[in-house]
């Protein structure tokens, strides 16, 4: 028993000796933390291609720490923002979720209503209602989850709104915004819509915060926010030019 124990512990470390280092603290990260409990204030993002939405619950320090990663399991009309009502799109974008937007006894047993349309979609025309995150795994341009994991994100995000937090960040972006994947999707008709959003994916990447988001001219921007509203008072300032 004690030779087979420590073959396969030798056989661990040798395979970790192969793997790059982010891989490997990927690896003592998972052993080493376990899940915040509820109550904490939560930022979520939501990444279409990956087909995640992953939940971060706000530390002492004031910096934002993946808690869980959920698997979507389901959403409809494939990659780019909803524009019409009945295109049967999930959205893109960002948007806010109040107390108000919850929903413990949904038609699809759990859910979060996003606020589509936000003041963005309203520049733009767009049109659509009842867009949301909820279980029962059934989606026609919301974001549909389990029962089982609605129940978890459904409990976090009550539990952070009673406890004080004013309102819940969600970004929606189409896949993980690194440059490599901007260069594969470079030739989507959504390209510059998504150039909007990739600076937010990007500030968050870096800061372990939320960006702070506007809409100015009808289109989104970071931190160049005509007025401070309650949830951005303690957002970090991050300079972004708008795109022309």
């Amino acid at each position: 028993m004690k030779k087979t124990a420590a073959f396969a512990a030798i056989t661990l470390l040798s395979f970790s000796s192969f793997l790059p280092v982010y891989a490997q603290d990927t690896l003592v990260q998972l052993k080493q933390s376990s899940p915040t409990p509820p109550g904490y204030p939560i930022f979520i993002q939501i990444f279409k291609e990956e087909r995640i939405l992953e939940l971060y619950t706000k530390n002492n320090h004031g910096n934002y720490q993946l808690t869980k990663s959920y698997p979507i399991c389901n959403y409809s009309g494939g990659l780019g923002p909803k524009t019409t009502e009945g295109d049967l799109k999930s959205p893109e974008g960002f948007y806010r979720v109040k107390t108000s937007q919850l929903n413990p006894n949904s038609r699809y047993y759990r859910s979060i209503n996003l606020g589509f349309p936000n003041e963005y979609d309203k520049s733009r025309g767009y049109s659509g209602n009842h867009l949301m995150i909820h279980g029962e795994c059934k989606s026609v341009g919301c974001y549909a989850m389990t029962n089982g994991y609605m129940d978890e994100i459904y409990h976090y995000a009550e539990s952070a709104l009673l406890r004080g937090q004013y309102e819940i960040d969600i970004s929606i972006y189409p896949f993980r915004m690194t440059p490599q994947n901007m260069l594969r999707h470079r030739s989507s008709s959504d390209y510059m819509f998504w150039l909007q959003l990739q600076p937010a994916y990007e500030y968050f990447v870096k800061n372990n915060r939320p960006a702070a988001i506007s809409v100015i001219n009808g289109q989104y921007t970071v931190n160049a926010t005509p007025y401070k509203s309650p949830s951005l008072q303690n957002q970090s300032q991050y300079a972004f030019t708008k795109m022309k």
